[in-house]
């Protein structure tokens, strides 16, 4: 009995099995304890980088909005400009239109001036015409002669008017066009004489220059070859020292005997027209 009594207890003993080293909670406490702050520290990071990438897209783009903001700020700037030239525009309209019909009467008076005006052009060429018509009689000349405009002389087929104005060079040349003639052209001997005894001891401009290519030539552009008998001993000279501007002389005039003598063009000097007479 005693032996079945030991081998049970040996039996049981061998279903006993030995409890492992008993396991730290301090360790897994503390693993814990860090690990909600660490997730806690990233979320929060993440979101603060999150936040920083949103603010700097949102900078970027009040950015774009400002410089919108301020070409918006040019273009109205610039139509306000607009507008108020527009409107000054429209004011100068008004008041000319206003002193357009203020002044219809005078414009009235000034259209009958001009009527006037060419009533007696007509009459002036009337009057032309019978003083050359008289003066063919009077001289015994044919009608091929033609004849001149009142204060011009004839001879040989042209017209010469001796100015009593003063003028520059190019100012007399302009003159000239104005009155359909030109500057004064000398080709002939007898054309020479003519004008010479005509000048006598005063000086006029003819048309005569080298300024535009540095040759002396006509103002129909027609060459000249220097005569040095149609000229004062030593001239032309093209003297630069003469203290009135950029250029040389340029320019030529006759002087008292006759005789030609360059000269800085802006000179001021009577001058000498010439044209073809008319066939009345």
């Amino acid at each position: 009995m005693t032996d079945f009594h030991y081998e049970k207890e040996q039996d049981s003993s061998a279903l006993w099995v030995k409890d492992g080293p008993p396991v730290s909670l301090s360790g897994v406490s503390r693993s814990r304890r860090w690990l909600f702050p660490a997730l806690t520290a990233t979320v929060i990071l993440i979101l603060i980088i999150a936040l920083g990438a949103s603010n700097m897209k949102t900078s970027h783009h009040l950015w774009s909005m400002e410089q919108s903001v301020n070409n918006l700020s040019d273009v109205i700037q610039s139509l306000n400009a607009s507008l108020q030239r527009a409107q000054e525009a429209a004011e100068d309209a008004r008041r000319l239109k206003f002193a357009v019909e203020n002044n219809k009467d005078q414009l009235r008076s000034v259209s009958q001036a001009l009527k006037q005006l060419s009533v007696i052009d007509s009459l002036s060429r009337s009057v032309a015409s019978l003083k050359c018509s008289l003066e063919r009689i009077i001289n015994n000349s044919s009608a091929a002669d033609g004849c001149c405009p009142l204060g011009w002389e004839h001879f040989d087929g042209s017209c010469y008017l001796f100015s009593g104005l003063s003028l520059s060079w190019n100012e007399s040349r302009v003159w000239c066009d104005t009155q359909e003639a030109h500057l004064l052209i000398l080709h002939t001997d007898e054309a020479w004489d003519f004008v010479t005894r005509r000048t006598g001891a005063d000086m006029f401009w003819v048309g005569l220059s080298d300024w535009r290519t540095g040759q002396w030539e006509w103002v129909n552009q027609t060459p000249y070859t220097v005569e040095r008998r149609r000229w004062v001993p030593g001239q032309p000279d093209d003297w630069a020292h003469h203290g009135l501007g950029p250029g040389n002389e340029d320019c030529a005039h006759l002087k008292a005997g006759g005789r030609l003598n360059d000269l800085h063009c802006s000179t001021k000097m009577r001058f000498i027209c010439q044209k073809h007479s008319r066939h009345m």
